[in-house]
């Protein structure tokens, strides 16, 4: 752990934790770690910030001047951040995206924990053993370098990236080449890669709320009785799920991934195990569950 528990909780006062993003105002993460904090019986805050492409630079300094423990980060930052880090932790290195970050004194690292906590979810929801699976991945941006690069590692036959500019996808699969079979293709090869696919993963935000009549790809296109898997929480069962629900589909979506890269995160801010089902329940409950 980047923390000593006894050492760093005794000197603190209220912890100060946050995220940012754009936009922010759909995020639960404020529910959830607040819940966290209180379970923990931490007293502290964390708080949403909004911040636009071109501001990153100035919102890590203020995390740093402001006092702040560490902060989430999500889209579209993932990327963006990593020039105004002091560190990066091994796995946040290899995937070039950054989810969380800590604060020791002044001094920023950053970590990636959404690929371990979506592989997490995956396996204890939905596909225990992800060996010799063909996957496909819908999207090439920071959320899928996580989700893929964890998928690698755990032997699949092939992983497709799927994405509009096919040359990201392209890129992202040589760069990763000596973990996996990783092809790069664009969407109009997409109908042909998914007839024999077992997994099917949206790492895009389309379905989102509050577009959530918006699907990523033509259901008619899933074949029946896969896993489908849609990396949105809000809300918890998308159009795409639901949709392939009907034809037979073992659906995933992203409340499991969501709560356990916030629980990751939150040990390395603190130091302390997670409380994972206050943190569930926090966001279930907020969002009329």
């Amino acid at each position: 752990m980047v923390v000593t528990n006894k050492e760093w909780l005794a000197g603190t006062g209220a912890v100060l934790l946050g995220v940012i993003g754009d936009p922010i105002a759909h995020s639960k993460s404020p529910v959830m770690h607040q819940a966290a904090l209180e379970a923990l019986g931490l007293p502290g805050f964390y708080v949403p910030m909004h911040v636009k492409t071109g501001q990153v630079k100035d919102a890590i300094a203020g995390i740093k001047a402001l006092g702040f423990r560490g902060i989430n980060v999500t889209i579209p930052h993932k990327l963006e951040v990593i020039p105004h880090l002091d560190h990066l932790d091994e796995t946040a290195l290899r995937i070039g995206a950054v989810n969380t970050i800590v604060n020791d004194q002044g001094v920023l690292t950053g970590y990636n924990t959404d690929g371990i906590g979506y592989v997490r979810s995956l396996k204890e929801e939905a596909a225990p053993d992800l060996k010799g699976k063909k996957i496909v991945v819908l999207g090439a941006g920071g959320a899928a370098r996580g989700i893929i690069y964890a998928l690698s590692l755990e032997n699949p036959d092939r992983i497709y990236v799927a994405n509009r500019t096919v040359d990201k996808a392209e890129a992202m699969a040589a760069e990763w080449k000596d973990l996996a079979d990783i092809r790069g293709i664009s969407m109009m090869q997409l109908p042909e890669c998914l007839k024999d696919a077992d997994i099917l993963i949206n790492t895009t935000s389309v379905g989102m709320h509050p577009n959530m009549a918006d699907t990523p790809v033509d259901t008619d296109l899933i074949p029946q009785g896969i896993v489908v898997s849609d990396l949105i929480y809000n809300p918890l069962q998308t159009k795409l799920l639901a949709e392939s629900a009907q034809k037979g589909c073992v659906v995933h979506g992203g409340l499991g991934m969501f709560v356990n890269q916030g629980a990751y995160a939150l040990e390395y801010w603190t130091g302390l195990p997670a409380p994972v089902a206050a943190m569930r329940n926090a966001v279930l409950k907020d969002m009329g569950e």
